[in-house]
């Protein structure tokens, strides 16, 4: 695994200025992004936002309102993390990613603006790496004049950096275990983080959640007077019950239904009618989540699923699989963190008949032999140990199975970059040292 030192010498200046912020960590507050936004000029002001917070599907809820508000002739903002490729990935006009000229000149500008808020308020006025791409996103969209911008939160909701916005709509897609070294270690602690993003009068839609996280975010809605729409109550309890989407899996149903109950709540001046909703969800653009790409006669799916509650989502899907091909798929899995490396490894020794164990370039990855160790027992097929480089050298080409096999590599985003990184190269190359939640 390579590390950013070894990529020091070849960074851009901006990119150098990035890392030097990332060295810093994760600072969860919200004083320094008010101090940003305002030596910006409180760009986040300018533009009409929908806020969207949630353990899980946050980042397809985010894209299926894009595509939405794009179909219905509006000129969109779309704020996501980590990237998979590029960073200019996170900030996307039109579903256009930031090319790489603007975004150095934006980090230049923003850099500028910063050694004077630091100059006057010591170090501890320099924000983290995220609240400085938080802020070059508001104001990207601000000059861009777009119409609405759907911000995805980073970690958490209360103190994340994007909660400074004040939303038309606050979404929750979902409560699950995982950031609990951050967000607390009980479903109503992470519920409760979550719920920061519910701004006083203006409505909160829920997506499917457990009880005692319901409980606690309606109990939030109350004490603030925000209207909530759930999405269990506007479709039943069962997920054929839910829009349609492009994007494959049940749980892309109830992540649909998420956004269109969201859609619904805008108002009239937005003019999304029922049946442009329902088209747009049907053209969703969403890499990493159960992707299918051909190499080399081989059908391989690149899904993001990285934690427990994405691990049932992932169960489901590969059960689906199995039953369409006939037969168990190989798989790759890399993942961040054993907390994680558990309930998906669970469910690989279910479902694959043959799992190939991987470390994303990423310094919070499990180690091969961590992996190893987390197989449950009853695991009858082959293991190996190996290397995205060496599964796949090359675009078109693929040293694992053979031509008609099915392979899924699952575990983390960052893998997902990765593999995608390396069979569609038009992308670009990786900004792995860049990605963070």
């Amino acid at each position: 695994m390579s590390s950013l030192a070894n990529h020091s010498r070849y960074l851009r200046p901006a990119e150098a200025y990035l890392c030097d912020l990332k060295k810093s960590g994760v600072r969860l507050e919200l004083d320094r992004m008010f101090g940003l936004a305002e030596a910006l000029g409180h760009p986040e002001r300018h533009v009409p936002c929908v806020h969207v917070a949630g353990t899980n599907g946050k980042g397809s809820v985010s894209a299926m309102l894009e595509a939405i508000f794009r179909a219905a002739g509006w000129r969109t903002g779309l704020y996501t993390s980590p990237h998979l490729v590029r960073l200019g990935e996170r900030i996307q006009v039109n579903r256009g990613a930031l090319e790489t000229e603007v975004l150095d000149a934006y980090v230049g500008e923003l850099a500028a603006v910063v050694e004077t808020m630091v100059a006057a308020g010591g170090p501890d006025a320099r924000p983290s790496y995220f609240e400085f791409m938080t802020g070059l996103a508001f104001t990207h969209f601000a000059r861009a004049h777009c119409d609405i911008a759907i911000i995805e939160t980073g970690l958490g909701g209360r103190i994340d950096a994007t909660n400074i916005v004040m939303p038309e709509v606050s979404v929750i897609t979902s409560i699950g275990l995982d950031h609990c070294d951050f967000l607390g270690d009980t479903l109503e602690k992470i519920a409760a983080e979550k719920a920061g993003i519910i701004k006083p009068g203006h409505p909160v839609i829920l997506g499917r959640l457990p009880d005692a996280a319901e409980r606690i975010i309606r109990a939030v809605a109350a004490e603030k007077t925000a209207p909530v729409f759930s999405v269990t109550e506007e479709f039943g309890p069962v997920v054929d019950g839910g829009p349609s989407t492009n994007l494959v899996g049940g749980h892309q149903r109830w992540n649909a239904a998420t956004a269109t109950l969201a859609a619904r709540t805008m108002g009239a001046r937005w003019r999304l009618n029922e049946g442009g909703i329902a088209r747009a969800l049907m053209t969703v653009e969403w890499s990493g989540r159960w992707q299918e790409l051909k190499v080399a006669g081989r059908r391989v799916i690149v899904d993001g699923a990285h934690n427990a509650e994405g691990a049932e989502a992932l169960e489901s899907n590969l059960m689906r699989l199995r039953k369409e091909t006939g037969r168990a798929p190989l798989i790759v899995v890399g993942v961040l963190g054993a907390s994680r490396a558990g309930p998906l490894l669970a469910v690989m020794a279910r479902q694959a008949r043959e799992i190939h164990l991987v470390v994303p370039q990423q310094a919070r990855a499990c180690s091969h032999a961590e992996l190893a160790a987390l197989l449950p027992d009853g695991f009858r097929g082959k293991v190996h140990r190996s290397t995205i480089g060496g599964l796949f050298p090359a675009p078109a080409d693929c040293r694992l199975g053979a031509p008609g096999d099915v392979i899924v590599i699952v575990g983390s985003l960052y893998l997902a970059g990765e593999v995608l990184a390396r069979l569609e190269p038009a992308r670009g190359p990786l900004e792995h040292y860049l990605q963070d939640f």
